[in-house]
């Protein structure tokens, strides 16, 4: 980071903006941004979990990865250093954090920490992404770390582990595993926050989609197509109109911290397509100055009307029966039969209860 670039505001080498004193509200998914909030509302939160930093993994952590990794700087693994320079001037965090490099075939990147978050990359990751690709994927740990995601998946952590230890007390785990449970779900989302952080900091969405192709099928991209790819993910989504693949998306994902690879790469697109994102690269952007001023309830209220049109405009078939139950739709019962039968109804009410498509005998198929 040269001075010549800080008057331009732009990076040697490449048209990237900069985005001077950047919130991270700029780019949170609703769920994730409203959920933020409110913890940071809650006053000495992060300070009580700070000082009680010797109880959680993160100490035992950094000395492994001190130990037994290679630390990225100006004499090693230099190119990575000036990426994770670069993406912390362009989102304007002050403190460059520590990242590390760790001998591990399966790709991944995290970012961990309390008081200094630290990043890890894996050999796997480092081997599999070219620079572009590796840029976005550095944008998105530094936007974990910018969020505060670092401090919360720390705790995540903690309490995955501490929920094996009080296994043995049946309501003590079920309450561990509940409140687990919640916070995989705001991670998931916390985690499409950080994808718009790497495209911010790359600003380059062809390489962001390349290295979620990469990542869901390995560094065969000849073999591979973005479009294709983004295919899957309304696939996906409609689950060929079949509730029964609806439940058992909810169950596959539940355990999950992540998001399914063509859900983030649809996800990417579709913010990167919106009027949100085009205002951020105009440096329309709210400012972290505000961030104390920042209502939990409008935050909330966003939250919730995220969900409210996700709802309404999903393709998924359990989506479908929620709306048409909200709507007061009629033959409930029928729907929820099929589903437990295997009929041919589907979410949008097509279909006969016998398990035949309207217009043709069973074993045909209509026109």
């Amino acid at each position: 980071m040269s001075d010549s670039t800080s008057k331009t505001g732009r990076l040697p080498g490449r048209d990237r903006r900069r985005f001077p004193e950047i919130s991270s509200r700029a780019y949170e998914h609703p769920a994730d941004r409203s959920a933020l909030v409110a913890l940071r509302k809650l006053t000495g939160f992060d300070t009580v979990f700070k000082t009680l930093s010797g109880l959680l993994p993160e100490r035992s952590l950094r000395l492994l990865f001190l130990s037994d990794s290679v630390r990225v700087g100006d004499q090693q693994f230099a190119q990575l250093n000036d990426m994770l320079r670069d993406a912390c001037y362009i989102l304007d965090l002050e403190r460059v954090p520590a990242m590390y490099v760790t001998q591990n075939p399966q790709p991944n990147a995290m970012c961990i920490g309390l008081d200094e978050p630290i990043i890890v990359l894996t050999t796997g990751l480092v081997e599999l992404l070219d620079e572009e690709e590796m840029r976005a994927v550095i944008g998105h740990e530094v936007g974990h770390a910018l969020s505060g995601h670092a401090l919360y998946r720390t705790i995540l952590l903690f309490l995955t582990s501490f929920a094996v230890k009080v296994a043995w007390i049946p309501l003590g785990n079920v309450a561990i595993m509940a409140l687990v449970t919640a916070l995989r779900e705001w991670f998931r989302k916390s985690e499409l926050s950080a994808d718009r952080a790497g495209l911010l900091v790359g600003q380059d969405l062809e390489a962001s989609m390349r290295g979620l192709m990469k990542l869901a099928g390995g560094h065969h991209l000849h073999e591979m197509n973005v479009d294709a790819f983004l295919a899957q993910a309304d696939e996906y989504e409609k689950a060929n109109g079949d509730l029964r693949d609806s439940v058992l998306k909810i169950l596959q994902v539940l355990p999950r911290t992540h998001p399914f690879t063509t859900v983030r790469a649809a996800e990417l697109r579709a913010w990167a397509q919106s009027r949100d994102y085009q205002r951020v690269m105009d440096g329309h952007y709210p400012r972290r100055g505000a961030d104390d001023a920042t209502s939990v309830t409008d935050s909330l209220r966003e939250s919730a009307g995220h969900y409210r049109d996700s709802v309404k405009n999903s393709k998924d078939p359990l989506m479908g029966l929620i709306r048409d139950v909200a709507g007061g739709a009629g033959d409930l019962g029928g729907r929820l039969r099929d589903f437990a039968t295997g009929g041919g109804r589907r979410a949008d009410g097509s279909g006969t209860p016998d398990g035949t498509a309207d217009g043709g005998p069973s074993g045909t198929q209509g026109a």
